[in-house]
């Protein structure tokens, strides 16, 4: 449920009104579901679910605020905003990253180039029966 948003108020407006009534979370980055972290037909494990939000946890102590990092197996994949992308790849800062995510498990830790993007692991997946697909 949302219901300011039902009442019309867009997402601007609640953080300008949050703002104004002084609250911490005024600008907290939105937080998904980890399981959207996981591509479509993966199986998802609760210790998979735990090595993500460790894993996103390493990049908040390194001072990202909007992140992803995408759970593929042994892989991981890490999505920062744009801006933040040469602040991430400064050899010491993106060495000791990928030394902590190894740490977790992942044998192999990439960084995406074009940054972090909302609904990535949605691009180009259609559900069954959706307008397109093949399945019908």
């Amino acid at each position: 449920l949302s219901p300011l948003v039902e009442m019309g108020f867009t997402k601007a407006e609640i953080r300008a009104a949050s703002q104004a009534l002084g609250l911490p979370t005024w600008d907290k980055p939105a937080m998904p579901c980890l399981a959207s972290r996981f591509p479509y037909g993966t199986a998802i494990s609760a210790a998979g679910l735990r090595r993500v939000e460790r894993a996103e946890a390493i990049l908040r102590q390194h001072g990202f605020r909007e992140l992803r990092v995408r759970h593929f197996g042994e892989a991981a994949r890490i999505e920062v905003a744009r801006e933040e992308l040469p602040r991430l790849l400064e050899p010491a800062r993106q060495a000791a990253v990928t030394a902590a995510l190894q740490g977790l498990g992942y044998r192999t830790v990439t960084v995406d180039p074009e940054g972090f993007r909302s609904g990535r692991l949605n691009a180009g997946h259609r559900p069954a029966g959706a307008a397109g697909d093949p399945r019908g």
